[in-house]
C-alpha cells in the first residue's frame, strides 16, 4: 500500500514541489489549499487529491481533517506548507493584518496538526513544519511574519517532546528566499502577499531545491533543517553574533 502525505499549501510551488518529489516514489498525496488555487492544478493523476479547504475557517479544517482521517487512518507524512508573507513597516500595518497572518500561518498549521493528530500517530509518522529563516532570527519590515514562525517553531518544537511518545517525528524546516513566485508579489491587506516573490530577496533557491533538502533533512532523522546557503549562514551567524547578524541582514535588505 502506498504511503500518504498530506500537503497544506498544496498548490503553490513548494506544496508542488513536495509532491513532486514524493509521487516519483509512489506516494500518494493529498493536497490542501483554497479552491481558487486548486482550481489552477492539473488533473488526472490519481495518486493526486485535492481538498479545497480555507485554514482560518476553525470548523472547516477540522471537518476536512476528520474526512481524511477516515479515508486514511494511519498516516506517513503531513507537510504544514500553508502561509502568507507580510512585507511592510510595522507602522504602516494593521492590527488586524498581524493578526490575519497569525491565522493563516500560526494557527492554520495548529488546526491541521490537532485535526490530523491521531492519524499520524497511528501512522507513526512525522510532521513536517516549513518554518523559514525569520522562525529563529529577525527579518526586516517582516514583523507579522516573523512572529507567525517563530510561533510555528516554539509549537512544534514543543509538539515534538509530547509526540515521541507516540513514535511521532517532527521537523522543522527553516528556508531562507525560496522562489516560489518570483517576479508576482502582489499585496492585498497591509503587505500581506503570496510567499516567494518578495522584491527584496537575495541568493534565492528554487522550490524543487528546497523540497528535496526538507525531505533528505527528515530521510537523515534531522530535527531542525537549514534550508539553503543563507539559512545556514544565518543560523551560524545569529547563534554566534546577534548583532553581526542584523547588520548583514539590514544590509542585503536595503541593497536588494
Amino acid at each position: 500500500m502506498s504511503r500518504v502525505a498530506v500537503i497544506s499549501g498544496g498548490a503553490g510551488g513548494l506544496g508542488q514541489a513536495f509532491a513532486a518529489h514524493l509521487l516519483k516514489e509512489d506516494w500518494r498525496v493529498v493536497l490542501i489549499d483554497l479552491p481558487a488555487a486548486l482550481a489552477v492544478l492539473p488533473t488526472g493523476d490519481e495518486r493526486i487529491e485535492q481538498v479545497a479547504c480555507d485554514l482560518t475557517d476553525e470548523a472547516a479544517v477540522a471537518a476536512v481533517c476528520a474526512d481524511i482521517s477516515v479515508r486514511y487512518p494511519a498516516l506517513d507524512l503531513v507537510i504544514h506548507n500553508a502561509g502568507v508573507t507580510q512585507i511592510d513597516l510595522f507602522d504602516e500595518t494593521t492590527l488586524a493584518s498581524q493578526r490575519l497572518v497569525m491565522e493563516i500561518n500560526y494557527f492554520g498549521s495548529v488546526r491541521v496538526a490537532a485535526g490530523l493528530l491521531q492519524a499520524v500517530r497511528r501512522g507513526r509518522g512525522t510532521h513536517i513544519a516549513v518554518s523559514s529563516v525569520a522562525g529563529f532570527a529577525p527579518l526586516n519590515r517582516r514583523t507579522a511574519y516573523a512572529a507567525s514562525k517563530h510561533a510555528m517553531n516554539g509549537f512544534f518544537q514543543s509538539l515534538a517532546t509530547e509526540e515521541a511518545e507516540y513514535g511521532v517525528g517532527v521537523v522543522v524546516a527553516a528556508p531562507s528566499f525560496v522562489a516560489t513566485n518570483p517576479g508576482r508579489f502582489e499585496t492585498g491587506i497591509a503587505g500581506i502577499g503570496r510567499p516567494g516573490a518578495a522584491t527584496d530577496g537575495f541568493d534565492e533557491i528554487s522550490p524543487a531545491q528546497a523540497a528535496k533538502t526538507i525531505l533528505d533533512g527528515w530521510r537523515r532523522g534531522k530535527r531542525f533543517v537549514p534550508v539553503g546557503r543563507v539559512a545556514w549562514m544565518a543560523w551560524m551567524i545569529n547563534r554566534l553574533s546577534p548583532g553581526l547578524y542584523i547588520r548583514l541582514m539590514r544590509r542585503k535588505i536595503r541593497n536588494s
